[in-house]
């Protein structure tokens, strides 16, 4: 069987784990923890190693999903993830700009990393105060209309349905970065 490892990544209360629990066929593997510094301002619990999921894309192939933290003190965690990663998201909330600085230190950090296929997944964008993607990927330091930017999906976390549409550019993504022809696809 082969596998294909995608890891979520971005700010604390982003969607990390909803996204995997949301995802994944499997009971979720979570290393949450009752948040104790500036996070217990967003939410009770913090994930402090990583959330694991599994789905199932064919008989013969699994997808590994692991959420990572969001906290930079535990940033050995992104580094451990991303190593055997075949692809990324960074979850951005779109109402939170105050986010937005960290969340570009974040998509730095797995840059320099490594060379993956990611794409930047947009959350939040039905809350108050919500920015347009446009400002979000300024902030992100993408043009819009730079070639090399990655694609913007609007993910509600705890819709499946949406999940899977982020999923499934993603995949397109790794395909195409594997020079593989859809005919070729079985």
């Amino acid at each position: 069987m082969k596998t294909m490892r995608s890891v979520v990544a971005g700010t604390v209360g982003a969607g990390k784990t909803t996204f995997v629990r949301t995802l994944s066929e499997i009971a979720v593997v979570n290393t949450d923890r009752s948040a104790t510094d500036e996070t217990l301002l967003l939410k009770p619990e913090t994930t402090v190693a990583l959330d694991f999921g599994r789905l199932m894309l064919s008989p013969n192939m699994d997808l590994h999903i692991y959420g990572t933290p969001g906290q930079s003190r535990f940033d050995f965690m992104w580094e451990l993830l991303i190593q055997n990663a075949h692809s990324y998201i960074l979850l951005v909330a779109a109402h939170r700009p105050d986010d937005f600085k960290y969340a570009r230190e974040i998509l730095v950090f797995m840059n320099q990393r490594v060379k993956l296929p990611m794409l930047i997944g947009l959350t939040h964008t039905d809350c108050l105060g919500a920015l347009e993607p446009e400002s979000i990927m300024n902030s992100l330091g993408y043009d819009m209309n730079d070639k090399n930017r990655p694609p913007i999906v609007k993910i509600n976390p705890t819709n499946r349905a949406s999940v899977i549409e982020a999923l499934v550019v993603l995949m397109a993504l790794i395909i195409e970065s594997s020079n593989i022809k859809l005919s070729q696809v079985p």
